[in-house]
C-alpha cells in the first residue's frame, strides 16, 4: 500500500488502507505500507497490529498532509523496499497522493504490478483540478487496474484519467477500459452499535464533518437557525474543526442559540460512536462526496440520515433510511423537516437499521473482491517499455512528450541504481524472520 495519507492521521483514506491491509494479512497475504514521515515519532519503520509493517519515509508534507511531487527522489527508497520485501504488487491510493503516483511510475521497472484506488471526486474547471487531472491521466496511462468506491466516482475517474480504449466492434469508437472496478468502502459494524432507545421529546441532530467549504458548512449555517425556529424540541450537536468553525460560532451568537447548538470541536475517531449515540438524525451537507463513510457510520449507529444529493451518496443506503436534498437552503430545510417527522412518529428502527448495514458493508467481503482484482492483475500480460512509451505519447501534444521524457529518464536512473546499488547488496527480508516477528507481536512482545 502506498499513499501520503495514513496513520497517525485520521480520515477515510487512512482507515480504508489500514482495514484493507489488516484483512489481507488475515487472509494470508504479506502487506506493507509506504507513506511519508510524521516527525518526531513516526519516522523509519514502525509496526501496527496485526503484523502490518509501515515505512515512514523522510519526506516533508505540505498542505492537507500530501507531499510535493518529486518523481526521482522516491525511486531509490522504493526500489530498495520493493526488492528487500519481495513485493509483487503495489496498491496506490488517492488522487492527491504524490507517493502513490510515483509508486505507479517506478514499480513497472521492477516487474511489480499496479492497482490504484480513487477515493474522491474532482472537477474539471479550476486550475488545481486541471493540473491534478492531467497528473492522474499520466499516472493511470500504464496502471494495471483502477478501483473506485462508487459508480459516480468511477465515471468521474474515467473522465479525469482518460481511461478509454478502442471498441472491438468499431475501431473509431471509444469505450471505458475494462480494468476499472467499483468496490465500495466498508466499516466494522460492531464499533457503531446503536445506543439505548431515546425519547422523542427532544430530537438531537448530529453533524460530524470537517468544517470546510467543500462539506457545505455554509448550508448548515443558513439552515440550522430555521430548523431551530420551526421545531422547538430540536437540538444540534456539531463535531469537527476547520475554517468554517468561525461562521458557526457567529451564527450561534447572532441567533442566540447557545443552548440549542453544541459545538464539540475536533472529535477523535474513538469517540465518534458516543457522539452518534446522543442523536437521532445525522445530517450531511457536502457539496461533493465520492462515497460518504460518515453517513454509513451514522446509519449503522441507528440514526436516520439526511444528505445532499451529490456524488456517490445516493448509492450507499436504501431510500427508507435516508432523505435527500438538493444542495440549497430551502430543500435542505424540507429534508430535515421530513426526517424530524419520521423520527418523531417512530417510523425509523435503529436496531433494524444496524442489522441491515452489517449485511451491506463488511470488510471481509470488500477484501475478497479486492483480492480478485489483484489476481486478475497478476495473471494479466505486462506491458513492455515500448508499449508504455506509445501509450504515454497519446496523452497530448504537450503532456505526452513531457511524460515520455520523465519515463525515459526514470528508466535511465533505474539502470544507474542497478549499477550503483546492486541487488546482491540489499538486505532481503526472510520469511523465517517475518514469521518470528508475527508470533512475537501476537504474544505482545
Amino acid at each position: 500500500m502506498i499513499a501520503d495519507f495514513f496513520y497517525p492521521d485520521v480520515g477515510g483514506v487512512e482507515n480504508h488502507i489500514y482495514m484493507l491491509s489488516a484483512n489481507l494479512i488475515r487472509r494470508g497475504h504479506k502487506v506493507i505500507v509506504i507513506t511519508h514521515s510524521r516527525p518526531p515519532d513516526c519516522v523509519g519503520i514502525r509496526w501496527l497490529s496485526p503484523a502490518l509493517k509501515v515505512y515512514y519515509l523522510p519526506f516533508v508534507p505540505i498542505a492537507s498532509g500530501a507531499t510535493l511531487p518529486n518523481f526521482f527522489t522516491f525511486l531509490p527508497y522504493l526500489r530498495t523496499i520493493l526488492l528487500r520485501e519481495h513485493i509483487h504488487l503495489i496498491h496506490a491510493h488517492a488522487s492527491l497522493s504524490s507517493l502513490g503516483h510515483e509508486g505507479i511510475l517506478h514499480s513497472h521497472l521492477m516487474g511489480v504490478r499496479t492497482v490504484f484506488t480513487d477515493h474522491s471526486l474532482f472537477g474539471f474547471e479550476d486550475a488545481a483540478s486541471i493540473l491534478t487531472n492531467k497528473l492522474l491521466a499520466g499516472t493511470l496511462r500504464n496502471v494495471d487496474a483502477v478501483i473506485c468506491v462508487s459508480h459516480t466516482g468511477r465515471e468521474n475517474t474515467v473522465l479525469r484519467g482518460e481511461l478509454f480504449e478502442q471498441s472491438d466492434d468499431d475501431p473509431h469508437k471509444l469505450v471505458v477500459s475494462s480494468n476499472v472496478y467499483v468496490i465500495p468502502n466498508a466499516l466494522v459494524a460492531e464499533r457503531f452499535r446503536p445506543g439505548p432507545p431515546k425519547s422523542t421529546d427532544i430530537i438531537t441532530i448530529v453533524v460530524l464533518s470537517r468544517l470546510v467549504y467543500r462539506k457545505g458548512i455554509d448550508l448548515l449555517v443558513a439552515t440550522a437557525p430555521r430548523i431551530c425556529a420551526a421545531f422547538q424540541n430540536v437540538r444540534f450537536l456539531i463535531g469537527g474543526d476547520g475554517p468554517k468553525l468561525i461562521d458557526l460560532l457567529q451564527m450561534r451568537e447572532k441567533h442566540l442559540l447557545q443552548d440549542r447548538i453544541e459545538l464539540l470541536g475536533s472529535v477523535p475517531h474513538n469517540d465518534v460512536r458516543s457522539v452518534l449515540n446522543r442523536g437521532s438524525i445525522f445530517v450531511n451537507t457536502s457539496l461533493t462526496e465520492s462515497f460518504g463513510i460518515a453517513i454509513l457510520e451514522a446509519a449503522c449507529a441507528g440514526l436516520y440520515a439526511v444528505s445532499t444529493r451529490v456524488g456517490g451518496v445516493p448509492e450507499i443506503l436504501p431510500e427508507d433510511m435516508i432523505s435527500f436534498a438538493e444542495p440549497n437552503e430551502d430543500d435542505l430545510f424540507r429534508a430535515i423537516s421530513k426526517a424530524i417527522s419520521i423520527v418523531s412518529a417512530g417510523e425509523h428502527d435503529p436496531l433494524q437499521a444496524h442489522e441491515r448495514i452489517k449485511t451491506f458493508y463488511d470488510w471481509a467481503q470488500i477484501t475478497e473482491r479486492t483480492e480478485r482484482v489483484y489476481d486478475t492483475v497478476i495473471k494479466s500480460e505486462q506491458r513492455d517499455l515500448w508499449q508504455r512509451i506509445l501509450r504515454t505519447m497519446r496523452l497530448g501534444r504537450f503532456a505526452g512528450p513531457i511524460y515520455t521524457i520523465i519515463l525515459i529518464v526514470d528508466c535511465l536512473f533505474f539502470l544507474f541504481l542497478e549499477w550503483w546499488m546492486p541487488r546482491e547488496d540489499i538486505d532481503f527480508v526472510t520469511l523465517i524472520g517475518m514469521i518470528a516477528l508475527s508470533l512475537s507481536l501476537q504474544v505482545g512482545c
